[in-house]
């Protein structure tokens, strides 16, 4: 029998919510998992129309080029919403918007009405924007603010894609136990909700992986007495790089340095989503002054240097932040390190290559020049190449 990837606890939303501890109860272990892993969907690229434009600015140099190559890049646009005196009263967003043709307005000939895609960001208030009564319709904006042109309306034409039935995940070569095995032996059909907790070859708990309901069983193929279980989950599935990053860990937290490097991009970013809940809090912080050695071999994307940085802090799977504003907060205390600290920076030129290098044009990470000016800033951390 394979040594369990997986326990099973019971799950009580609310005492979670509470922040009680020791409510869980083991249900069981698990070999392994099936139709666990899954990478979230693109963002949807919404399609819509801005009729009766007057397009000015960048806006009408992709027309210019829509129409001689079949599409344009437009970056982030803006829409600010018009009350019926001209005044702003709220924007709506669209990012990484490409242009996709246009035609004359059917109401004013000397007008176009404009199609574009892109995908709403976040802090969009709703997912359409709704003109006001009397409105005279939308600013156009780019990203840094400059005028686009105006509209007259705005209209959605993307059609909402049915949504796909997912599989429920499979838990197999489980040993049940506890309240789950009283269920079972009942003939109970409702089992109640439960969290999925990968765990290491010593059976300590790596990382969440999934929440769900316990809705079905059958015997398992993989030894008497072991069941499978079916779950249905309302959590999202961790991405295909956490197996690859839980096969890292699984004999707990790493002991050799750079065995993140192994992985790309994707890995590396949950790599460092691993190390943060894995982090030890409670222990004290090295002194202001100390000096760090940043192995930087493998430095060849923004989240190889929060890996990198996180072991030159806190050794071998260590963490020290995965972005800038988790850095800043790490860099206030209780996490390692006490500013003003020093890094000496190895094989610095890796990273001078590779850092800010990117086909994309918005969210563009720093380059290397610009990280270094960020780390210094408010004299934290004062960094030798070497």
């Amino acid at each position: 029998m394979g040594a369990p990837k997986y326990v099973l606890l019971s799950y009580d939303g609310e005492a979670e919510f509470e922040g009680e501890e020791g409510y869980e109860e083991t249900w069981a272990l698990c070999q392994d998992a099936e139709a666990l892993f899954a990478d979230p969907p693109p963002p949807l690229r919404d399609v819509h129309e801005l009729l009766g434009c007057v397009p000015q600015g960048r806006l009408s140099e992709a027309l210019t080029r829509a129409r001689a190559e079949g599409s344009a890049p437009l970056g982030t646009l803006t829409l600010q919403i018009l009350d019926k005196t001209g005044a702003t009263v709220g924007e709506w967003h669209l990012e990484e918007a490409r242009l996709l043709g246009d035609r004359p307005c059917a109401q004013d000939l000397t007008l176009r009405d404009v199609t574009i895609e892109g995908t709403q960001p976040d802090h969009n208030l709703y997912d359409h924007p709704r003109r006001p009564p009397l409105s005279p319709g939308y600013r156009l904006l780019g990203a840094d603010g400059e005028p686009h042109g105006t509209c007259r309306d705005l209209a959605c034409v993307r059609e909402v894609p049915d949504e796909t039935m997912e599989s429920p995940l499979r838990l197999l070569g489980c040993s049940p136990q506890g309240a789950l095995r009283t269920a079972l032996d009942a003939g109970e059909e409702d089992l109640g909700h439960a969290k999925v907790l990968r765990i290491d070859t010593s059976g300590r708990p790596l990382q969440s992986a999934a929440e769900g309901d316990l809705r079905a069983w059958i015997p398992s193929a993989r030894g008497p007495g072991l069941v499978d279980l079916t779950l249905d989950l309302w959590s999202e599935r961790p991405p295909f790089a956490a197996g690859e990053v839980w096969e890292l860990w699984t004999e707990g937290r790493p002991t050799e340095p750079n065995r993140w490097a192994r992985c790309d991009n994707e890995g590396r970013q949950f790599w460092l989503r691993t190390a943060r809940v894995n982090h030890v809090h409670g222990g004290q912080d090295r002194p202001p002054d100390t000096t760090y050695h940043l192995d930087g071999r493998h430095i060849t994307d923004m989240a190889g240097f929060f890996c990198a940085l996180g072991e030159a802090v806190n050794g071998p799977g260590g963490y020290f932040g995965w972005g800038m504003d988790a850095l800043d907060d790490c860099l206030t205390g209780r996490w390692g390190a006490t500013p003003p600290l020093s890094l000496v920076w190895h094989d610095s030129e890796v990273a001078r290559r590779c850092l800010g290098v990117t086909s994309q044009t918005l969210h563009r990470p720093p380059d290397f020049e610009e990280l270094l000016a960020y780390l210094a800033e408010g004299d934290r951390v004062d960094v030798h190449l070497a």
